[in-house]
């Protein structure tokens, strides 16, 4: 058997074991409340709310769930809002009355709600006023209780920042449906919620995978889950007293739910929100607040760099620029560090483990990089055919055993007999990426499994070829799909957005390309376009253009 090689690199000050994990969520909320009560936890567009009141409102929503909705252990209960005070309460005021948080992205339209609600069984929904046409044809069945919330009730007026439009969308109509009850009226409860007899073993939170085969699956993930990458990322980035942390990237994602609200949450930081991503915001929010940590996607640091209004000096406090999803451009990491003396730190996790499983060392990272295995995980390469464990180098497919491994897909048995396989006595995770690992110990993805381009035979990984294309000065943005072709049966295609004032054609963009990169891998089809689409979590949409590509194709 090949032996994973051990880091030598573990980041300095961060503890390889942390200890025991808190009993439940609410049981790390209510020790940061007791440890800082008049500390500021969430900061809202100039409004601030400290961990004594996050921790009343918590219990008296939970409180209202149990009483007044009739919430049992183990219920699950959809949470669709925009990032604001109401989520991270809602979310933490679910956990503590014993029920799952089901997280909705607020761009889902009303088929993808119905099927949310009827693959996790739920009955009560908590949700954003703007969103409340949407969810007419489930009330009241099957959702017998939902909860609206106006995100402008939690802003001072008039609002020292600008407000995105879904602050002006998101106002409760004048009458209300039966079985809706504003959010004023729920947090009014004054019954306490029941003891909180959650274990870790409990289910905490199941958000769904993005579905790129048949429809999204719910990944189980119990309190134990949640707490580990919380805390892990925590001591990770080095969290104390005086941490800021962005909550810009969004929360129903874990990379926002976890780096950001329960990872401030479990360290006593506080957590800078953002409804809607706005870069001009970006200086007086860092500004105002001395944030310390950024969590973003490599897009959102290059939408920043790239404002006209842009005040360098907001990142005087900035300690740890972090993200993943996709791979920083080298010259953009190459800016930050000369600049700022930030080093863009890249990590690596899924849906199915609740965020991290791989970071890079902070004082040490390695450019477009996962990173090395976080605290108690174990991760291997295999031939995804054969499931032989590769050598150092060799490119094949990513598996993962550690903590933060979810239960399971929910319902869905023959899922999780294709996810999961054992090996050296541990359960791992096939990820699905390609990826390889190098003699130091630290992973590196190649692409996901089902988005390799076959050009006459030969592999392309479009991550791959985005990264070289970004070294071409006139471009800001690419993103690579695979598109079909009547001879070779696929070939490559970049949609490329010039940085302006740039001059580039399609002839010259390739023949720069074929001096870089393999002949194979060079597009030879490229569209210049204004902007690229962006998923729910503001990472570049490859598949919607993969699958225009390819419907055009058969029109």
């Amino acid at each position: 058997m090949m032996q994973q090689p051990e880091p030598p690199f573990w980041p300095a000050g961060v503890p390889q074991d942390f200890g025991p994990l808190p009993r439940n969520l609410g049981e790390a909320l209510r020790a940061s409340a007791a440890r800082r009560p008049s500390h500021p936890a969430l900061v809202f567009y100039g409004a601030e709310m400290r961990f004594a009141e996050l921790l009343r409102r918590v219990e008296a929503l939970a409180g209202f769930l149990q009483h007044r909705c009739g919430l049992l252990k183990g219920d699950r209960v959809l949470l669709d809002m925009q990032n604001s005070p109401h989520f991270v309460i809602g979310f933490h005021a679910i956990a503590r009355a014993g029920g799952v948080v089901v997280p909705v992205n607020p761009m889902n339209m009303a088929p993808e709600l119905a099927y949310l609600c009827q693959d996790s069984g739920a009955r009560i929904a908590l949700i954003g006023a703007e969103l409340l046409d949407r969810f007419a044809a489930l009330m009241p069945a099957p959702l017998r209780h939902v909860v609206l919330a106006s995100y402008a009730d939690e802003i001072p007026q008039p609002p020292p920042f600008r407000l995105p439009p879904v602050m002006a969308e998101s106002v409760l109509p004048a009458q209300l449906p039966p079985d809706v009850v504003a959010w004023a009226d729920a947090l009014a409860e004054t019954r306490p919620p029941r003891p909180d007899d959650t274990e870790q073993d409990d289910l905490c939170v199941m958000p769904y995978t993005s579905g790129t085969t048949g429809k999204p699956k719910a990944c189980a993930h119990t309190h134990a889950t949640t707490l580990f990458t919380a805390i892990a990322q925590a001591a990770w980035y080095r969290y104390d007293d005086d941490t800021v942390v962005t909550g810009f990237m969004p929360m129903f994602h874990v990379a926002g739910m976890q780096v950001s609200l329960n990872g401030g949450i479990v360290a006593g930081a506080t957590i800078v929100i953002m409804a809607r991503w706005d870069r001009e915001l970006i200086s007086p929010l860092f500004t105002r607040y001395g944030v310390t940590v950024w969590s973003a996607a490599p897009t959102m640091v290059v939408d920043v760099l790239a404002a006209p209004g842009f005040d360098e000096k907001a990142f005087t406090s900035l300690r740890v620029l972090t993200g993943g999803g996709s791979t920083m451009p080298t010259a953009v990491a190459e800016q930050l560090e000369r600049r700022w003396g930030l080093r863009f730190v890249e990590g690596y996790g899924l849906s199915e483990t609740i965020a991290a499983t791989h970071l890079n060392p902070p004082d040490r990272p390695k450019p477009q990089c996962m990173g090395i295995p976080i605290q108690g995980t174990v991760s291997r390469i295999i031939d995804p055919e054969t499931l032989v464990e590769l050598p150092v180098g060799e490119v094949g497919e990513i598996i993962i055993a550690g903590p933060q491994v979810m239960r399971g897909y929910w319902n869905r048995p023959d899922a999780n007999a294709e996810a999961f396989l054992q090996r050296d006595g541990l359960r791992f995770l096939r990820t699905g990426d390609l990826g390889r690992v190098d003699a130091e110990g630290y992973f590196y993805t190649v692409d996901r499994l089902k988005r390799m381009i076959s050009v006459s035979g030969y592999k392309v990984w479009p991550a791959e070829c985005e990264a070289t294309l970004y070294h071409h000065p006139a471009i800001q943005e690419c993103c690579v799909i695979a598109a079909p072709d009547s001879y070779r049966g696929e070939t490559v295609k970049a949609f490329v957005v010039l940085r302006p004032g740039a001059a580039l054609d399609a002839a010259g963009l390739m023949e720069w390309a074929r001096s870089v990169m393999a002949a194979y891998k060079v597009p030879r089809l490229v569209e210049f376009v204004d902007s690229l689409p962006r998923s729910g979590t503001n990472k570049i949409d490859w598949r919607s253009l993969q699958v225009a590509e390819w419907e055009k194709a058969k029109a």
